[in-house]
């Protein structure tokens, strides 16, 4: 195979900022990665900081469609939740393929060239099959291929409405009436050069018991990435003790859920005995920090994960912002917020957090290193944000608006701040949304 070569000024390689590095790529992954190196004649020069691709562990990509509509009202996260289910009723194969691409390739054109998927609209409104079972999977597998990014899709088991509760109204279109079922239809899904098929729980209420069980075994057999939402909400710790007697991490892991190949999302309301679940399982915990505040759910003890042995990783969530610069330092200004105290987080730990820790959560093996995919993208440091930035400390200023370029797998997909095959997202986005919003 042909040996593409970049020439990097400035590259994040093992955990620090290293000069003058020679990236040679052979097919999807590299076959050198060489600080203090002359440019071959051949090298594209990349001007700024190279880093390796950014992981958005946790997306619901129908999401993007209530971005700027859902803030004139008050209430919570269950008042928001009835304005997303009348988007998520207005869906079908053809509409979720035209916005999920475009919300793809907004993530794209932000640095992020692995996203996980936590898919559960499976079915039509109102229940019942398509005639392809997995329509709305392959929708969203032929968006994430045309928008350039990898996609890990998180197949969502999704029983009940609540605790011992029948899926109601637009819920209906969510369920396989049993994880046998839903063990059926996700079998049919197939692994692609750049597409990973993975499990999720969608939550303690939504999944009983032996459900959690069947689909964590799932996972476990097929060596398969393994996600749930986990304590996003005080009542769902109040629900699941008057239903079981248990927090929500303590009945996940009494039922297999919780180990090193799966990621908890959220976790926002810890009770005692629950981070050290997470802990002894090597759980990783993935924060969704813009979303955590737009829905007013909460700050989650990220110092405190770390401290008991879960990785951090980050989404996007519901994409109130799609910049995984602003997740990972918000994981940092939070916890000062939380705790009052500043520096619980180094900048490395935080890019660590939006790239490599995700990538592991999705099963990708993405690093500016010898035999890893070649995924990764150029940061400009003379911007209005950047400049005078130390670029070890990036994180803390560069937003989604400084990259300049994006390779996924020794393939330019972003030049110049341009997608290069979709030209004008934001005219794919609006079309998108105002085929759905309402």
């Amino acid at each position: 195979m042909p040996v593409t070569r970049w020439h990097a000024q400035l590259a994040w390689v093992d955990g620090r900022v290293a000069e003058r590095v020679l990236l040679e790529v052979e097919g999807e992954r590299f076959r050198a990665v060489t600080p203090d190196a002359e440019p071959p004649p051949d090298a594209v020069r990349l001007p700024g900081l190279t880093l390796p691709g950014l992981a958005n562990a946790h997306s619901h990509a129908f999401h993007r469609a209530l971005r700027g509509r859902t803030h004139a009202g008050a209430g919570d996260f269950w008042a928001w939740r009835e304005l997303m289910y009348e988007v998520a009723g207005r869906l079908d194969p053809d509409r979720y393929h035209v916005l999920a691409r475009a919300v793809y390739a907004e993530m794209v054109l932000a640095g992020i060239t692995a996203v996980g998927e936590f898919h559960y609209l499976h079915h039509p409104p109102g229940g019942g099959t398509y005639d392809d079972p997995n329509a709305m999977g392959h929708a969203l597998a032929a968006a994430a291929e045309e928008a350039g990014i990898r996609l890990t899709l998180l197949d969502a088991c999704y029983l009940q409405g609540g605790f011992e509760r029948p899926l109601e109204g637009v819920q209906r279109r969510f369920g396989d009436g049993d994880a046998e079922g839903w063990a059926r239809r996700v079998d049919a899904l197939k692994d692609g050069p750049r597409m990973r098929v993975g499990a999720a729980v969608h939550s303690v209420r939504a999944v009983p018991p032996p459900a959690m069980a069947a689909v964590a075994s799932w996972a476990m057999q097929r060596g398969a990435p393994l996600h749930l939402h986990l304590s996003e909400q005080r009542i769902e710790n109040a629900a699941c003790a008057a239903a079981t007697g248990r927090t929500p991490t303590i009945l996940a892991a009494e039922c297999g859920v919780l180990g090193p190949g799966t990621t908890a999302v959220h976790a926002t309301h810890m009770e005692p005995g629950d981070l050290d679940a997470l802990g002894s399982h090597l759980t990783t915990v993935c924060l969704c920090p813009t979303t955590e505040r737009d829905l007013a759910d909460g700050i989650g003890p990220s110092r405190a994960f770390v401290q008991v042995g879960s990785p951090l990783c980050v989404g996007s969530d519901s994409h109130a912002v799609i910049d995984l610069f602003e997740e990972a330092r918000a994981i940092e200004m939070d916890e000062r917020l939380r705790t009052e105290r500043r520096g619980h987080h180094t900048p490395e730990d935080l890019l660590a957090a939006a790239s490599e820790n995700g990538m592991r959560a999705l099963g990708w093996d993405v690093a500016l290193r010898a035999g890893a995919l070649a995924d990764f993208l150029n940061v400009d440091l003379t911007s209005s944000r950047t400049a005078g930035v130390p670029p070890a400390a990036i994180v803390f200023g560069a937003s989604a608006c400084d990259v300049r370029s994006v390779v996924v797998g020794g393939r330019r997909v972003v030049e110049d701040g341009r997608h290069l095959g979709l030209p004008d997202v934001g005219a794919e986005l609006a079309g998108a949304i105002a085929g759905v919003a309402g």
